[in-house]
């Protein structure tokens, strides 16, 4: 029981973080700009939010949900403010970046990459709306009953949350080892389209408030 737990714990961690969205989008630009361990140190982050969240859910979320959902739309509109603020930066950096040279130029660590990963994550009600979905569907299943035993909800998050490191240490590495192969002029084009991207995501997050 314990292995099949972990196995579709780990499959779900792993599917749920390649779909591109804001938080996804914000990680690689890090790499792209700052390099490896910036961007994994958003990607983390990520993971242990997508744990404990997935765990809430788990254990039982409606005595948080039900006031989370009364502010629902001032939700939305603090996710669409981030969203235009990132899109915003990625815009003017894609109109005067220009590459490292060497992986010794690219700045120092800091706790950028986290706290901005913190900020969409908190700011986004459809990720808790997809961990109450993930919720649902292990509790119709038998083989996954998380009510029968106390470890198994805190060994599934895990898993989930060790898929999503796994997914994005192989992207992160394979950006970060080939991004210093592109071309300055490609690097803004990335970027300008990352921020077209995250301007759309912004544009739908505005509609879904009144439709």
């Amino acid at each position: 029981m314990a292995g099949i737990i972990i196995a579709v714990g780990l499959a779900v961690g792993f599917i749920s973080a390649i779909p591109v969205g804001p938080v996804n989008i914000y990680i690689l630009s890090q790499t792209l700009k700052r390099g490896f361990l910036h961007g994994f140190a958003g990607a983390l982050t990520t993971a242990v939010l997508d744990f404990t969240w997935c765990l809430i859910a788990l254990i039982g979320l409606s005595q948080i949900t039900d006031p989370m959902m009364r502010y629902l739309i001032p939700m939305k509109a603090l996710a669409s403010f981030v969203l235009i603020l990132l899109s915003v930066r990625l815009y003017l950096q894609a109109q005067t970046f220009t590459r490292p040279a060497t992986a010794a130029d690219l700045p120092p660590l800091s706790p950028k990459p986290i706290l901005g990963v913190i900020l969409l994550y908190i700011s986004n009600p459809t990720i808790y709306i997809f961990w109450l979905g993930v919720a649902g569907m292990t509790m119709a299943h038998e083989w996954l009953h998380m009510t029968n035993n106390g470890w198994r909800p805190v060994v599934f998050s895990i898993s989930v949350g060790l898929g999503a490191i796994v997914w994005y240490f192989s992207l992160l590495r394979f950006v970060a080892k080939h991004h210093l192969l592109f071309q300055p002029k490609t690097f803004r084009r990335i970027f300008l389209g990352l921020a077209l991207m995250l301007s759309g995501f912004a544009a739908y997050t505005i509609a879904t408030i009144f439709i």
